[in-house]
């Protein structure tokens, strides 16, 4: 018995369309991970939250008008 043929091509072109996305998904991966790793290395690796640089604890200085 002979198989219908559209369906294979059909298939073809679902698998193709798959690995596609899957190449693309590594892709944006990659960049996220080097993004990442540039983002780490710009900034100081001392350890020190950057959103705190600059903020002095304990009581601040009277604000003068």
């Amino acid at each position: 018995m002979a198989r219908p043929g559209p369906a294979t091509f059909e298939k073809r072109k679902r698998e193709l369309a798959k690995k596609k996305r899957r190449q693309e998904k590594l892709e944006r991966r990659a960049q996220r991970k080097e993004q990442k790793a540039q983002d780490s290395a710009n900034s100081s690796d001392s350890g020190v939250d950057p959103d705190l640089i600059g903020i002095v604890p304990g009581p601040q200085p009277p604000l003068i008008d």
